[in-house]
């Protein structure tokens, strides 16, 4: 039997024993243990809680629906929800005293790269897990990280080849000024420079920015072909809004984001984005029986016109991964956990995701949608299986990749954050 055989034999029969473990879980709602307390780390307030809240309510229902199955090993699960406040610092502080203080067995949270960065060293310390939902730059592993969102191979890479073949190789890079925006940009630079395209200027604002008028002006003054957007939180708002007061249209200079999902666009004028597109794993529209579940589910938690995302849809799938991790183990201890969770997976609103041995990252869909004037996406590239997870990309070797951003941090005093990115 061939290695691939082995693997998709062994994920299968694991899969099933805690597909069981789970069903005989919801048989007895009887809970008699002490509860099991876990953490949720978001931005509630600050530039990202236009993205975060979303996902913390994702994190919430899995909770809830775990708990309306009977619970895990007898107990209930207790959430204990903290701000990060858009906050690096603030996330690692509070990352500590969910950790030494709550006692929380693991914690599902951050958004931001920078958050992530900063609260690692913690998880570390301790010998805690994390669950991090969202898609990021890569050229990272830890051993007390699960990475449920996109590495680059699974969400940048197949977008700018898309963008290249379908919109033109003249590219403007914009993005916020923290350490995803850089080190996305330079992988798509290595790979735009290995598909014979040109970067005609990369600029970026500060986490939170509205000032982008220099931007615009560029923008108008190199006419590229598309525009490759890697801005996060609300300062996608004023982007757009002055895309669109400067003429440039999505016909016109087409945008593709890699951080605005459903829920973001909920927040921007329809108009401003309609026919630009949009880099991710899942979408809203994507038709498949276990979406339509999730969806119905998440509106009926908390209310018909909400939402889902994919970042939403990874936080989701991420808290039943380390269930069924839990049942496996016996044990919701973060070492325990730890030892069984790859190869863990399930059939996601997405499709089938599971958790990669080697790197603890998901295996995912990759795909590309273009946004409607309704604020969905038609999806108008998907890959046709999950895509093995490479946190590292080929352009360069994980060495290189580690200068280059403890190069970064060095430069920022520290900081994953640029300091000098000037006022908002």
């Amino acid at each position: 039997m061939s290695a691939a055989r082995q693997s998709r034999s062994r994920f299968a029969g694991r899969f099933a024993a805690a597909l069981l473990a789970l069903v005989a879980a919801g048989c007895d709602h009887a809970v008699t243990a002490p509860p099991i307390r876990v953490g949720v780390l978001h931005s509630k307030t600050g530039t990202m809680a236009i993205s975060e809240t979303a996902v913390l309510d994702a994190t919430l229902l899995a909770i809830e629906q775990i708990n309306a199955s009977g619970g895990l090993l007898g107990s209930r699960l207790e959430p204990v929800v903290a701000d990060g406040e858009s906050d690096p610092d603030h996330f690692a502080s509070e990352a500590e005293r969910l950790i030494t203080k709550e006692h929380v067995s693991v914690v599902f949270g951050c958004w931001t790269s920078a958050s992530r960065k900063a609260v690692r060293p913690v998880f570390e310390k301790h010998g805690a897990l994390l669950f991090y939902p969202v898609q990021y730059e890569g050229l990272e592993q830890s051993p007390n990280i699960i990475y449920t969102g996109a590495t680059p191979n699974q969400q940048v890479i197949p977008a700018v080849s898309y963008a290249l073949e379908h919109f033109g190789k003249r590219v403007f890079l914009v993005g916020s000024d923290y350490v995803f925006p850089r080190t996305a940009n330079a992988i798509i630079r290595d790979q735009i420079h290995a598909l014979g395209g040109e970067v005609v200027d990369e600029m970026y604002l500060p986490l939170g920015g509205k000032r982008v008028d220099s931007i615009i002006h560029r923008i108008v003054e190199t006419k590229p072909d598309v525009i490759l957007n890697t801005i996060n939180g609300d300062s996608n708002v004023a982007f757009f809004e002055a895309l669109r007061k400067a003429g440039i249209t999505s016909s016109g200079i087409p945008t593709v984001s890699f951080s605005i999902g459903e829920n973001e666009l909920e927040q921007i004028e329809p108009a401003l984005t309609a026919g630009d597109y949009a880099a991710w794993n899942y979408f809203q529209s994507v038709d498949t029986p276990e979406n339509r579940d999730f969806i119905a589910a998440f509106r009926k938690r908390y209310g018909a016109d909400r939402v889902t995302s994919d970042p939403i849809e990874a936080a989701w799938f991420g808290v039943h991964l380390w269930a069924r991790a839990v049942q496996v183990a016996g044990s919701a201890e973060p070492a325990a956990v730890r030892k069984v969770i790859g190869g863990e997976g399930m059939l996601a609103p997405e499709g089938l995701v599971y958790i990669d041995g080697a790197t603890r990252h998901a295996w995912k869909y990759a795909r590309v949608g273009r946004v409607r004037a309704d604020g969905q996406f038609d999806v108008v590239w998907s890959s046709s299986k999950p895509v093995r997870p490479i946190p590292f990309p080929i352009f360069r070797t994980r060495s290189e990749w580690e200068t280059m951003l403890e190069a970064l941090h060095k430069s920022w005093g520290g900081r994953w954050v640029n300091p000098d990115a000037g006022p908002p």
